[in-house]
């Protein structure tokens, strides 16, 4: 059974996942850890939780989703995983972190490209990438069918969805996204997203504003 535990991090209240079994091996998802505090808010949990980081997944690329994998590379030695259409998402960031005011360290070369459908082992455990453009060209969403739960990052949110006016967003793509790849994995999936709380499918499919 996978456990999921979040932390939330950086000026965007981001929120960033661990997923670990009962094995000890963990992913990390989207570290958006941006100060030494927070660094050290998720180094505390792996350490005191005795679990043994294997994977670095980005839903997608934007700044406060990445702030992170630099810190993750230099403690853990692991490289991204993301989809093939962030890539131009995360090289865009140095030219417009300083304009936010946020310092950003060069998130290490992806590992490897991510791709629709893709399974992921970790542990004894899986989850299943299902692509979910419409914020970011490239979003991914994990999916973990035997515990019923999905990490969106930016595309679902409780009663919202992800903006879709920045570079590659679209709002009927994001729509597109939601209603054929996120709703069919059946009403009792909770959604774990890329800030707020958690909701579920069939909550949003009731009563979310944008859909």
């Amino acid at each position: 059974m996978i456990q999921v535990h979040y932390l939330t991090f950086n000026p965007y209240q981001e929120n960033t996942y661990i997923l670990f079994d009962e094995t000890q091996e963990c992913v990390i998802i989207d570290p958006g850890c941006y100060n030494a505090s927070e660094q050290n808010a998720l180094s505390d949990f792996v350490t005191s939780n005795g679990l043994k980081p294997v994977l670095l997944l980005n839903t997608h690329c934007h700044i406060d989703h990445v702030l992170g994998n630099k810190f993750v590379f230099d403690n853990y030695g692991l490289k991204p995983y993301f989809h093939k259409e962030e890539q131009f998402i995360l090289d865009a960031i140095p030219g417009y972190a300083p304009s936010m005011g946020m310092h950003y360290e060069l998130s290490p070369t992806v590992e490897r490209y991510l791709e629709d459908n893709e399974v992921i082992s970790f542990g004894s455990s899986s989850v299943a990438c299902i692509f979910t453009p419409g914020h970011s060209p490239g979003s991914l969403s994990f999916y973990s069918k035997d515990d019923q739960f999905v990490i969106g990052g930016d595309v679902l949110f409780y009663q919202s969805v992800g903006r879709t006016d920045l570079p590659g967003g679209s709002f009927q793509v994001l729509k597109n996204s939601i209603e054929e790849r996120l709703f069919p994995l059946g009403d009792e999936v909770k959604v774990y997203p890329g800030h707020g709380p958690a909701t579920s499918i069939g909550f949003e499919r009731l009563h979310n504003p944008f859909l």
